[in-house]
This record gives structure tokens, C-alpha cells and sequence, in this order.
């Protein structure tokens, strides 16, 4: 299983929900690989804190070789990196990336990435790839390589707005390069139970048969927390309100 989690707005929790569900994979005996796509790196320094910086190979690297011709390129393994949690392993991302997306996009390096996923597949069971907040070569990489996507969604007028528009673009996506590519759901991140605007809104995207899944995760200070001492909500708290609910939201996923 490859998923994405995708959305080209910043700060509905991409980076938040893409590693606490690969952290429950990995909890459940899932031997799992979170790749960070985003040059902000906030998935790798959830999981690494400040060996962050020290880790080398990154993603960076490996889209550098794309770019070279290389007798003997490095595998994909090679780019993988252990993480303090059993199960877990991290391609890490690095601020480069950034910079190799001109390059990128010129050469047609689009397909790179689904190389290295399938050569990873053989090794991993669940595979969870964190994008950047824009649709970019790295999102539509991470698309094309993906078999499912995840949309975080924060009860915001903005963020609806442009999950019309993030649904153009999957689509595209998937007619043009990857018609296996399925639309997970929308999982309802930050949510309010007690504010009515947040229901409502939820409300109006399943009356308009948007695929919001059941389980939504809340708003909690708790997850700064765990921000702060780089641990997944199971690892920090399996107990607490938001951990319990990432594990529904994980196992709805899991049986759909």
C-alpha cells in the first residue's frame, strides 16, 4: 500500500497525520517507510528531532542523481534511514529540494519517484509519502506513485475552496498518468465537535457526495506536544483522546 497524503493548501496537518498513521502501521507489526516530499522537513524532524540534520542520504540526493548520469546509481535502500520506533524507517527530505524542482521539471523527472517506490515496494508493507503544501512536481510525483490518496481537510472555508480544485487536479492526475490512483477520503482534521460551523461544513461536503471518512480527528493542544518531543501520539500518549482517534481513522482506512 502506497498512500499520499495530499493537500495543496499548508496548514491542515499533512505532516501531523501522515506520521502518526505510519507510527499505528508500524505499531500494528506493519513494516513501514514514511518519505518526506516537503522541503519544510516537518515530517523528518517529527521523527529524527535534530539528527535531521546530520541524515544523509536524503531525498535530495536521490533526485540529484536522477539528474546526473550515474554508472552505478545508488539503490533505493540506500536512502532509507531507522527511525527510534520499531518498524518505522524515514526517507528524509532536506530545504535542497526546493531548489531541484526547475531541474526537475525540465528533464521530465516525473516517473523518478514511482521508480523508487516500486523497487521500495518489495520491502515495506504500508508506504506513506508527505507532500509540500502545492501542486508541484513532488505532489504529482508522489500522485503518479501512489496506489491511494488522503486528503486533510480543517473545516475552513479557504481549505474548501481549494479542495475543489485539488480534486481537479487528482483526477488529472489519474486520467493522464495513474488510473489506479483512488481517492482514499476526506479526513476532517482540527475539528470542533461543539462549534456548529465545522459540522455544517462537514455536513454540506457529504451532502455533496464528497468522500469524508467518519473518523475526524480534533483539535487538541496535546499534539504540539508531541511535536515538540518527537513522538507520535501512540508513542506520547496511546491512551489520550487524539491517539485513539488516529488509530479509528487507521483502521477505517484499513478496512475499506
Amino acid at each position: 500500500m502506497k498512500r499520499v497524503i495530499f493537500n495543496q493548501k499548508g496548514g491542515v496537518g499533512k505532516s501531523t497525520i501522515a506520521v502518526n498513521l505510519a507510527a499505528i502501521a508500524a505499531r500494528h507489526g506493519k513494516k513501514t517507510l514514511l518519505i518526506d516530499l516537503d522541503p519544510q522537513c516537518n515530517s523528518s524532524r517529527y521523527l529524527l528531532g535534530d539528527a535531521t540534520k546530520d541524515a544523509a542520504p536524503t531525498l535530495a540526493d536521490y533526485f540529484e542523481q536522477t539528474l546526473a548520469f550515474v554508472i552505478y546509481p545508488k539503490p533505493a535502500s540506500s536512502y532509507v534511514h531507522a527511525t527510534p520506533f520499531e518498524n518505522l524507517a524515514l526517507i528524509p527530505s532536506h530545504p535542497a529540494i526546493g531548489e531541484l524542482q526547475s531541474k526537475l521539471e525540465s528533464r521530465h523527472k516525473i516517473y523518478k519517484l514511482r521508480d523508487m517506490l516500486n523497487e521500495l515496494a518489495k520491502e515495506y508493507d504500508e508506504i506513506f509519502l508527505d507532500t509540500p503544501p502545492a501542486y508541484n512536481i513532488f505532489t504529482q510525483s508522489a500522485l503518479i506513485a501512489a496506489d491511494t490518496c488522503l486528503i486533510p481537510f480543517d473545516c475552513d472555508d479557504f481549505s474548501r475552496q481549494a479542495l475543489y480544485s485539488l480534486m481537479n487536479n487528482v483526477g488529472e492526475i489519474r486520467a493522464d498518468h495513474n488510473p489506479g490512483l483512488e481517492i482514499e477520503g476526506i479526513v476532517v482534521n482540527q475539528f470542533q465537535s461543539r462549534a456548529s460551523l465545522p459540522q455544517r461544513m462537514v455536513d454540506e461536503l457529504l451532502a455533496e457526495g464528497l468522500p469524508v471518512l467518519n473518523n475526524k480527528i480534533s483539535s487538541s493542544i496535546k499534539i504540539r506536544e508531541s511535536h515538540d518531543r518527537g513522538l507520535p501520539m501512540i508513542h506520547l500518549d496511546a491512551r489520550h483522546k487524539l491517539s485513539q482517534e488516529y488509530l479509528a481513522l487507521y483502521e477505517e482506512l484499513r478496512a475499506a
